[in-house]
């Protein structure tokens, strides 16, 4: 009996320590869960008041009495959000397209092809990673502009088709593929397209929807290059037409306006990374583990 009731309270003092643990955990997250969406609740915020009632403001408030959708209204009609936004959807779909058949065939030659020097020239390849990217954008600027691709949709893309990232991540995949199978497909005869496409791509489909949802982010929020490689109103993505709102204030910035802007902008992006979010954990968690 007393054994019986010593192994009681030490199960009870665990079950204590456990609760008390969980307690403080969710805590934490909790804290850290608003931390993190506290912005995206001020940017809502910020978007439902009125362009006198936020410039009145002395002090910032945490809620309004009066929201309004005006600044949507103004965000569609003071500058062509709209065409910005189909603008940025060519840019995003064929940016996307182009680049997931580039690192496909990079990371499967790097992956299951034999050539010579390929250890170095994908450790060449790598070091590519190391150059900053202030330097890359100089560089494709004076190229895009040597070409006269500056305001055309061509310019925009085309520094933009390739990752080494991406295809590192994506050769790792390949590489956790048994060799069995490669070599078994060769004696059956199939071809290394045939191979990639039937076998490697449907293996790795995690990261490859993993990959094609960061890359659309990436077009998506893109704001250093579009602002730098067109002044054609006509080929303004939607990181052009958020500055253009906020310099559109009467005397001061428009900054009701601009969050609209930016509310209306991001929801595609959380709708996607919603929908998609266990397939991008699955891909993440798959690049990571070797062997």
């Amino acid at each position: 009996m007393g054994n019986t009731t010593d192994y009681e309270k030490i199960e009870k003092s665990a079950k204590v320590r456990r609760t008390l643990g969980n307690i403080v955990l969710y805590f934490l997250l909790t804290l850290w869960a608003l931390i993190v969406l506290f912005p995206f609740y001020w940017m809502v915020l910020t978007s439902v008041k009125s362009y006198g009632s936020y410039n009145a403001e002395h002090i910032p408030t945490f809620f309004t009495l009066s929201p309004t959708l005006q600044n949507y209204v103004d965000a569609f009609t003071t500058v062509s959000l709209g065409r910005y936004l189909v603008n940025t959807l060519i840019f995003t779909v064929i940016t996307t397209a182009i680049m997931l058949v580039v690192i496909t065939l990079a990371a499967f030659a790097f992956a299951r092809l034999e050539f010579k020097g390929k250890d170095l020239v994908f450790t060449l390849f790598l070091s590519l990673m190391m150059i900053p990217n202030e330097l890359v954008v100089i560089t494709n600027f004076a190229t895009i502009t040597n070409l006269g691709l500056r305001n055309t949709f061509t310019g925009l893309i085309l520094p933009s088709v390739t990752s080494v990232f991406y295809i590192y991540l994506l050769r790792e995949n390949f590489a956790q593929i048994p060799d069995e199978l490669y070599y078994a497909a060769k004696v059956d005869g199939t071809s290394d397209l045939r191979y990639l496409r039937k076998v490697l791509i449907p293996i790795c489909k995690p990261t490859l929807i993993t990959i094609v949802i960061l890359k659309v982010i990436e077009c998506w929020n893109s704001y250093v290059w579009p602002r730098l490689i067109t002044d054609d109103p006509n080929y303004y993505l939607v990181s052009n037409g958020i500055q253009e709102i906020r310099e559109n204030g009467f005397g001061r910035e428009n900054i009701p306006a601009m969050m609209a802007a930016v509310v209306v902008i991001s929801l595609p992006l959380i709708i996607l990374f919603l929908v998609f979010r266990k397939k991008i954990m699955a891909g993440v968690a798959r690049g990571g583990t070797k062997g």
